[in-house]
């Protein structure tokens, strides 16, 4: 979307700087004072540099004189660096019940570890059928079973709680 020849994430530059006064700032970062807009485009222009306004709500709005083309190059190697450098946590969700057997409950405790161990959030879960809702203290003990099981490489996000006819725990991974 354009505005007065700006797009949207834009600063506007040189002549789309309407106002009559500006505060501005050299090259260097150091103040050269209050002047009229277009003194400070004529100084912009003499070093074959652009006039930029860096704060439009300021009064009077602050400009910059800046080579603006490097500034968005710039911007954008930061925002590619810092996108590079996240890391994203997925949770993962491993379901089981209230009367698991020994080997299914150390199968998923496998799966666990290798979840956590990659650096990604468990979700463990039980979910009780009909009558099953009665006897809620048995899921909560396979959770706190679950938990002791992986206690190496994980600790409790959150606490085993009952919601409707689940039951649900978060593991966090432990950082190395």
């Amino acid at each position: 979307m354009e505005v007065f020849g700006i797009r949207k994430n834009e600063l506007p530059m040189n002549e789309d700087i309407r106002d009559k006064e500006v505060r501005l700032i050299d090259t260097d970062g150091g103040m050269l004072g209050i002047m009229p807009s277009k003194e400070a485009q004529k100084l912009a222009y003499t070093k074959n540099l652009d006039l930029v306004k860096i704060a439009p709500n300021a009064v009077p709005p602050v400009c910059k004189i800046m080579d603006y083309g490097k500034c968005l190059f710039e911007k954008a190697k930061k925002e590619k660096e810092a996108k590079k450098n996240q890391k994203i946590v997925a949770l993962k969700e491993i379901r089981v019940s209230a009367k698991i057997e020994e080997h299914d409950f150390d199968f998923k405790v496998k799966n666990a570890y290798k979840f956590l161990e990659d650096g990604n959030k468990v979700k463990v879960s039980i979910r009780f059928r009909g009558r099953e809702m009665q006897h809620t203290i048995t899921g909560k003990e396979v959770l706190a079973k679950f938990a002791e099981a992986v206690n190496e490489v994980a600790t409790v996000g959150k606490q085993p709680k009952l919601e409707g006819r689940s039951m649900i725990m978060i593991l966090d991974p432990k950082k190395q």
